[in-house]
């Protein structure tokens, strides 16, 4: 039988126990640093990859933080630049209502001069909404770039009225909108897109009438912007007793170009002829009344809201008797029409801008959602798992430093009698 005898020194155990004890202290230091952090990843040591994919997250958190800050600072320019043109409709609209009510007949040229001067100030604050700026300064309605004050007029040259910018509008993407709205598509009138012409006629004696429709547009491509004369002549009597007849031209004053003679069909002398223009490319309405050798009916686009409002305010002012009155009206009623459907139509445009800022501020919180949840599970703490581990690290080191303590205490030289 053989015996094994083993040595062990006292030295060596003394360095393991210590040795385990600071691996057990520098362990518990680490948990308890998780544990007040909250973190399970506190250096990019101690795990590289998770650290990367926190990072990662961090920054894509930065930066839908930056583009809501941005994204906000164009949702409130464009609230009010809808605000804006919601003024705009309620100041155009109160001009239709002085507009309906200078067309009485009733009414004396004092009491047309007096709507008229309502009515000015009413275009003054139209002018003043257009040119309106954020709280940065930048026209509200700017386009894709306008001077300070976008809108130009009265001016002495033609057109009377210009929009001082680049028209258009800058589109959305799937975290901006823009931050102005385009103000020549609300105020300002294209030929070919919107067909606004004004008609006017030339004095008319009391005793008879002679007006026009509204210029009604039949094909807008054919629209060439255009200014028309249409002058009658040969009236007189007609082939049979009791009627009438007349002829008129059109010469289109832009270019010089003068129509062949047109014959008008004998209408009765005692009651007003409807006579149907048709020849002006495009467009096309009615003379009612009772035409005169020399009378004139002239026919200008509208480059405008603001023309339009300026030409109803001189006609209705200068008005020397009915006939003028109730031409001017019923022209700037139509026109103005126009112009309500064109600041309608921009307004709409304003509030689906605000919408789509609201769906991209609902998708950027479900994003941070997600990528916050990512970034939790990258280097966030389990607190449950990690006070648990804690608890049993404390649990071991205490053990740990007993152990120690009642082990140091051993020595040969307390059995050496």
């Amino acid at each position: 039988m053989s015996t094994n005898i083993y040595r062990v020194g006292t030295a060596n155990m003394y360095d393991n126990a210590l040795r385990n004890l600071g691996a057990r202290q520098t362990s518990l230091t680490t948990l308890q640093e998780n544990l007040t952090s909250g973190k399970r990843v506190v250096r990019a040591s101690d795990d590289p990859v998770s650290a990367a994919q926190a990072e990662r997250a961090l920054n894509r958190l930065s930066r839908i933080q930056t583009e809501q800050r941005a994204l906000e600072t164009q949702r409130n320019a464009i609230a009010q630049a809808e605000s804006s043109l919601g003024d705009a409709v309620s100041l155009v609209q109160n001009f239709r209502e002085l507009v309906v009510n200078a067309g009485s007949a009733t009414l004396t040229p004092n009491d047309r001069a007096t709507i008229a001067n309502q009515l000015q100030g009413l275009r003054e604050q139209l002018v003043e909404v257009a040119n309106r700026k954020d709280t940065n300064g930048i026209p509200l309605l700017g386009a894709l770039g306008s001077a300070l004050a976008p809108f130009l007029g009265p001016l002495s040259s033609s057109p009377d009225y210009v929009f001082d910018g680049l028209p258009g509008q800058t589109a959305s993407n799937g975290v901006t909108i823009p931050g102005t709205v385009d103000g020549d598509a609300a105020f300002m009138f294209d030929p070919n897109r919107d067909g606004v012409y004004t008609a006017s006629v030339s004095a008319i004696p009391n005793a008879r009438q002679l007006t026009t429709t509204p210029i009604t547009p039949v094909d807008k491509s054919l629209i060439t912007g255009d200014n028309y004369t249409i002058t009658f002549s040969a009236v007189g009597p007609g082939a049979t007793t009791g009627t009438s007849t007349a002829t008129y031209t059109l010469t289109n004053t832009t270019t010089g170009a003068v129509s062949a003679p047109v014959t008008v069909p004998d209408y009765p002398t005692d009651k007003p002829v409807t006579i149907s223009v048709t020849g002006i490319p495009g467009l096309t309405f009615d003379i009612k009344g009772n035409p005169g050798n020399g009378d004139t009916v002239t026919l200008q686009p509208s480059p405008s809201m603001f023309s339009t409002l300026d030409s109803a305010i001189n006609g209705i002012r200068n008005a020397p008797n009915s006939n003028a009155a109730i031409q001017a009206v019923g022209q700037a009623l139509a026109n103005v029409d126009v112009g309500l459907e064109r600041l309608h139509n921009i307004r709409g445009f304003a509030g689906e801008l605000l919408n789509r800022a609201d769906r991209i501020t609902g998708d950027q919180d479900k994003r941070s959602i997600q990528l916050e949840g990512d970034r939790s599970r990258a280097e966030d703490l389990d607190m449950i798992k990690g006070i648990s581990d804690f608890q049993n690290q404390q649990v071991g080191y205490e053990a740990a430093l007993k152990s120690y303590a009642q082990v140091q205490k051993l020595s040969l030289f307390n059995f050496i009698g």
